[in-house]
């Protein structure tokens, strides 16, 4: 259970600290309704080879943002990679594009914010960059900031809030 709701966040901090990505862009899969960290970036299309990537690295609760460009042809994330992201401890991603195997991704201790499901999986071609800013949603978000997610939306800044 977390200490803050993204409202409180809200109503806590001046809006000049805050950004909120667009209200209804994204929903919640993962089984961790709310979750927080530092951001790690990833843009790719229809290419999770970079998220496959950093799942197998440590993520000392942190959260991946992934700029799909908002695509729902191909899924960024499923069931696999997301235990992995699991078992190496990263609090959760957020995911401008789509996700699969819902059933079970609702079952990991994982948070996951996603545009919509899709069962297609992607093809691995190495392409994307990691640790860009990515902009989606009305928001743009650098490695480094913080991300706040929970059933009401999610919220970014520049440093840990409290």
């Amino acid at each position: 259970m977390t200490s803050w709701t993204t409202p409180d966040l809200c109503d806590t901090h001046h809006p000049d600290r805050l950004v909120v990505v667009q209200p209804g862009l994204l929903r919640g899969f993962g089984g961790r309704e709310a979750f927080s960290g530092a951001v790690e970036t990833v843009a790719c299309f229809e290419d999770n080879s970079h998220v496959k990537r950093l799942a197998d690295e440590p993520g000392d609760g942190r959260v991946l943002v992934v700029d799909g460009g908002g695509s729902l042809r191909r899924a960024l994330l499923g069931d696999v990679i997301a235990a992995r992201f699991v078992e190496n401890g990263w609090s959760g991603l957020v995911i401008h594009g789509a996700v699969r195997d819902v059933e079970i991704l609702r079952d990991l201790d994982l948070g996951v914010q996603a545009v919509a499901p899709c069962p297609v999986r992607t093809e691995k071609r190495g392409l994307g960059d990691v640790g860009v800013a990515v902009t989606f949603g009305g928001a743009t978000i650098r490695s480094g900031q913080w991300v706040y997610a929970d059933a009401n939306g999610v919220v970014v800044a520049d440093e840990p809030l409290r």
